[in-house]
């Protein structure tokens, strides 16, 4: 185990209490490093000359590093290839969006350009789920939160961060103290409010009951992607742990504590959950929760893939199901980053193999989440 980051902030405060040093320098400290990445501990002013020589033995500036960055043809997602102090790699994903090429209410939206990064929390992933590039790889291990924070350290760098999404390589909740620990220190000094970042899980029920107890104002995202169980085990094998009706109750409680919307993730898979029966069956199952649903067609993965996307018909009806029938919100994911292995369920440490267009116009996180 070699040093540690200044944001794993619970080491940080421990080594600062442990020496006697005020830990009200701590966020100061972190302010500086984001600002200065390449800064020496020896450039930070007024600091207590303890909190030097603990900073210089104990803490670097960023235990991780960019390895590569590579844009996609049309400039709008960037991928970034970050290696860890244990030589392990993980990938974080920009998005960039102009709200001015949507409409809302039939008129063109306010504002302007903006970015959304989609951070990784483990090497790998436990879960599996036979459509998801990641679940490939098998587990490797868990990210830190000062690994977790350095992600949007070096994504600062190339853009200007305006929302987090927890959607990239691994099962967060998984990864409970350190997603805990990186979400308060974004909320900090990097100053994003907790509406702004949005944690996304496969559905691990004892994590999302203390959820908002330990972090209240975040968006919950929840990849439920069948709505019977039978069918969410065949494309979910982690989902026999967590079974649909405890899940959706654990929902239900936590949309009464938070009184917050949830999003739900819902891949399109051609032939397996993409049938009318399916949209009709995921009303009822939505119809007493404030939630909405955002429907992903299916990425393909290579050799790695047994399943199809589903068509744009198929889609469309879907959504006009939950919508009409159900008055269930529901979105289209247009896709980002294909081209660069870069979009939802592609992300895997390789580089992309072949190139394909991306889509300009797309829904930010943001967008649904300011609409409550």
């Amino acid at each position: 185990m070699g040093v540690g980051s200044i944001f794993d902030s619970a080491d940080v405060r421990a080594e600062f209490e442990k020496a006697g040093i005020n830990t009200h320098f701590i966020p100061f400290i972190w302010k500086y490093v984001i600002k200065n990445p390449n800064c020496e501990w020896d450039e930070i002013p007024d600091l207590p000359s303890a909190a030097y020589s603990l900073l210089r033995s104990k803490f670097k500036t960023s235990t991780s590093s960019v390895d590569s960055v590579i844009n996609s043809n049309d400039g709008v997602t960037t991928k970034l290839l970050v290696k860890l102090q244990n030589g392990a790699f993980v990938e974080a994903v920009i998005m960039r969006y102009d709200t001015r090429l949507g409409k809302y209410c039939g008129k063109p939206r306010p504002g302007g350009p903006r970015s959304t990064l989609c951070i990784s929390s483990q090497v790998g992933c436990k879960m599996g789920c036979k459509f998801c590039a990641t679940g490939s790889m098998g587990f490797k291990n868990n990210l830190s939160s000062g690994e977790i924070v350095e992600q949007l350290v070096h994504a600062s760098r190339l853009s200007q961060i305006r929302n987090v999404v927890f959607m990239g390589m691994g099962e967060p909740l998984n990864n409970y103290s350190a997603l805990v620990e990186a979400v308060r220190v974004m909320s900090g000094p990097f100053q994003l409010s907790p509406k702004r970042i949005t944690v996304s899980t496969v559905g691990i029920i004892h994590a999302i009951n203390k959820l908002h107890k330990d972090l209240p104002g975040l968006n919950l995202a929840v990849s439920l992607h069948a709505p019977v169980q039978d069918v969410r085990c065949q494309i979910m094998p982690a989902a026999r742990a967590f079974p649909l009706e405890k899940l959706m109750d654990a929902l239900q409680v936590y949309q009464k504590n938070s009184k917050q919307k949830i999003f739900i993730e819902y891949i399109m898979l051609d032939g397996v959950n993409d049938e009318e029966q399916h949209a009709h069956q995921l009303g009822k199952l939505l119809e007493t929760f404030d939630v909405v649903v955002n429907l992903i067609p299916f990425n393909p993965i290579g050799s790695l893939s047994q399943f199809r996307t589903s068509s744009e018909e198929k889609v469309l009806s879907f959504q006009k199901i939950l919508r009409g029938v159900n008055n269930i919100r529901t979105t289209v994911r247009k896709q980002m980053g294909q081209d660069i292995s870069g979009a939802c369920g592609q992300l895997v440490v390789n580089l992309p193999d072949e190139k394909k267009p991306t889509n300009l116009g797309v829904t930010d996180i943001e967008d649904l989440v300011s609409r409550r």
